[in-house]
């Protein structure tokens, strides 16, 4: 990639949500169910052949072929079968890099609901009015999405500023659309803001060295002491999650084993996806405004390197070595996974750079017992999960324990203690037949 494009071009995706007619809806359910269909036909052929017959060619006619012969196979578009045939193959040249697994098998109930459409040129997406654009969608028609971002379409779309194609991708609330979007903009000059450490935390997500905290204002934990997993929610919402939860329970022990899942049953799955859907589209609202604030008020900013798999881990133990405080650790795991630090640390990432600044990372030890008035690590400083005070009888700051994380995150820094980013180091490849050590 030659440095102009670097610093020129920039490519993102835009996702809206599309309000389609219920036939419209029905097309877009086949084409996904004959997209993940072709994928199992397409895996079944290509492991059947002798490898000496593999070839991208053949399974090009292969699947010419099929869409032929099968009519039910045919109501998706034949750029969106191009597309499937693409990433089947790019899955397997990244198994033979080592980057991942092998392709598998797509199940129906465990697979998420996607049609490819490759080509830009095919949407002919025009804007309504305010809040509404339309979106021409491969053998189902104009449907009609939500307008909430500028796209370079009509007068606006050049050779540089277009949309190079889109995907559709059904969730619980619903079919949505995710444009793939390519601008030129010109290098973003040099953030000139100030410096600031940042500290995740569960009672305070985004504690500032500067006391700006962030917090979204829902408690992680309800007056019992337990993990509130539905802080999301409002008390209506959390009520009605409750009866879904409770009725899906009694459903389900009258169900025999081996007995086919009822459609009152599944209906009531849905509905309960629904709530969680709506609880994790406001946590991503609730980050990505966030984040967008800090990257526009703060030149540099500074997070902990947290490696987060190993701070969720359970602590249930062993049967010779049982753990101890198991049900508390899991109601601490729950609130971390539900503030998805990484992902905050990744929209940081991209945002401070979009905007001329920078994103460094600092080792995450000692930066909670330390003390960052008088700089000792004093025992017993750290009091509660939310309250230090410090020891040092020539000290005795006290405040927010995540205050304190982050003012050292932020002194880590200064004393040139960041690391490092391992840019441009080597993919290590493993021997072709090797499984790896984890799974994806």
């Amino acid at each position: 990639m030659s440095t102009e494009r670097v610093q020129g071009r920039r490519q993102f995706g835009h996702r809206a949500r599309l309000a389609p007619t219920p036939a419209q809806a029905r097309l877009m359910d086949d084409q996904a169910h004959a997209a993940r269909t072709l994928w199992n036909c397409l895996h079944d052929w290509w492991t059947m052949l002798p490898k000496d017959k593999r070839s991208l060619s053949a399974a090009d006619v292969a699947i010419r072929r099929a869409r032929q012969e099968i009519d039910w196979l045919g109501v998706l578009p034949a750029q969106a079968a191009q597309a499937v045939l693409k990433t089947y193959f790019q899955a397997w040249k990244n198994c033979w890099d080592g980057r991942a697994d092998a392709p598998t098998f797509k199940s129906r109930p465990r697979t998420v609901m996607s049609v490819d459409i490759p080509q830009g040129r095919d949407l002919h997406i025009t804007r309504v009015h305010r809040r509404w654009g339309m979106v021409n969608i491969p053998k189902v028609g104009r449907v009609r999405f939500r307008w909430t971002k500028d796209l370079p379409v009509g007068k606006h779309a050049t050779s540089e500023n277009r949309i190079t194609g889109a995907r559709l991708v059904k969730d619980a609330l619903g079919w949505h659309i995710a444009f793939r979007v390519q601008i030129f903009e010109a290098k973003p000059e040099p953030h000139t803001g100030p410096h600031v450490g940042i500290d995740a935390g569960v009672n305070l997500p985004l504690a500032l060295s500067d006391g700006n905290h962030q917090d979204h204002g829902r408690p992680p934990r309800l007056p019992d002491g337990t993990a509130d997993r539905d802080k999301w929610l409002n008390p209506r919402e959390k009520a009605r999650l409750l009866r879904l939860e409770r009725r899906a329970a009694w459903r389900k022990q009258h169900r025999r084993r081996g007995e086919k899942t009822s459609r009152r049953l599944r209906h009531t799955y849905d509905q309960i996806k629904q709530l969680r859907a709506r609880a994790t589209r406001r946590a991503v609202d609730w980050q990505h405004k966030t984040t967008t604030a800090i990257a526009r008020q703060y030149g540099t900013v500074v997070v902990e390197a947290l490696t987060i798999t190993n701070m969720v881990k359970s602590a249930r133990g062993t049967l010779e070595e049982p753990g101890r405080n198991v049900a508390q650790k899991s109601g601490l795991n729950r609130s971390i996974s539900q503030e998805a630090w990484g992902r905050t640390v990744t929209m940081l990432t991209y945002k401070t750079a979009r905007r001329g600044g920078a994103l460094h990372k600092v080792p995450a030890p000692g930066t909670s017992l330390r003390c960052s008035a008088c700089g000792f690590t004093t025992p017993g400083s750290r009091q509660t999960q939310a309250v230090f005070a410090c020891k040092n009888p020539d000290c005795g700051w006290s405040g927010n324990a995540d205050h304190n994380a982050a003012r050292n995150v932020l002194h880590l820094y200064r004393m040139g203690l960041a690391l490092v980013p391992a840019a441009g180091r080597a993919v290590v490849r493993r021997p072709r037949g090797v499984k790896p050590a984890t799974a994806r």
